[in-house]
């Protein structure tokens, strides 16, 4: 577990670093940690290094990990596709969601969501890039799903969530991010205080343009 420690430092390195570099506050960044795929006994790891958030993007398999980390205080993001037949779980055992892209699912969640429960911090999806192969609403969908979500009881809409296109280049991977961070300025909200995009190959940019969640998998844990 060695490695994994070294993992995490190197993340939070490179974030504290790309919160500098866009003098940005140092914290302004939450880790979330995608443990997709990986065994509760490396959550726990994580967990015991001070990572709190987690996210999953396979129902099922969550829900057993769920059950195993129990005794941990752990926030779990559900960050995958979500299907109608699967909201009432993900209602139930999650503490955001950062991949509603329709108000029909945003409907379900808000009237599943159980009632000791404090509201369901969602996300809205923006499939910034315009590709066919991903969720996600457009960007000029994005005021009316805004104003629908807000009105429900259960949820509180925290902000948007986007995976652009892949890019290699440094200016090219902060355009998409710097278009969908204007258009939520725009709507003058101020509490939509939440932006969910970089992964490990582009959270710099993603930092540089108002990230407040970098969702990181593969430079914690390894490649699947």
């Amino acid at each position: 577990m060695n490695s994994l420690k070294q993992h995490f430092q190197l993340v939070r390195n490179q974030i504290r670093a790309a919160e500098i570099a866009a003098n940005r506050t140092i914290g302004s960044v939450q880790l979330l940690a995608v443990s997709k795929t990986k065994p509760a006994e490396q959550i726990a790891a994580a967990y015991r290094l001070g990572q709190r958030h987690f996210g999953e993007n396979y129902l099922q398999e969550a829900l057993i990990k769920q059950q195993q980390l129990a005794a941990f205080n752990i926030s779990w993001h559900f960050i995958g596709p979500i299907q109608s037949n699967k909201t009432k779980p993900i209602a139930c055992h999650f503490d955001w969601v950062h991949s509603v892209d329709r108000l029909k699912i945003a409907e379900r969640l808000s009237e599943q969501r159980p009632a000791n429960l404090p509201p369901l911090n969602i996300c809205l999806q923006v499939n910034i890039s315009g590709e066919d192969s991903k969720s996600g609403i457009r960007l000029e969908q994005l005021p009316e799903l805004v104003k629908q979500v807000q009105a429900l009881p259960s949820l509180r809409l925290r902000g948007v969530m986007a995976i652009p296109e892949p890019e290699d280049d440094y200016q090219r991977q902060r355009q998409p991010y710097r278009q969908l961070y204007q258009a939520v300025q725009q709507l003058n909200q101020p509490s939509l205080d939440s932006f969910s995009y970089g992964m490990s190959g582009d959270l710099e940019a993603a930092i540089a343009e108002g990230a407040t969640i970098v969702r990181i998998g593969t430079a914690l844990f390894g490649s699947r």
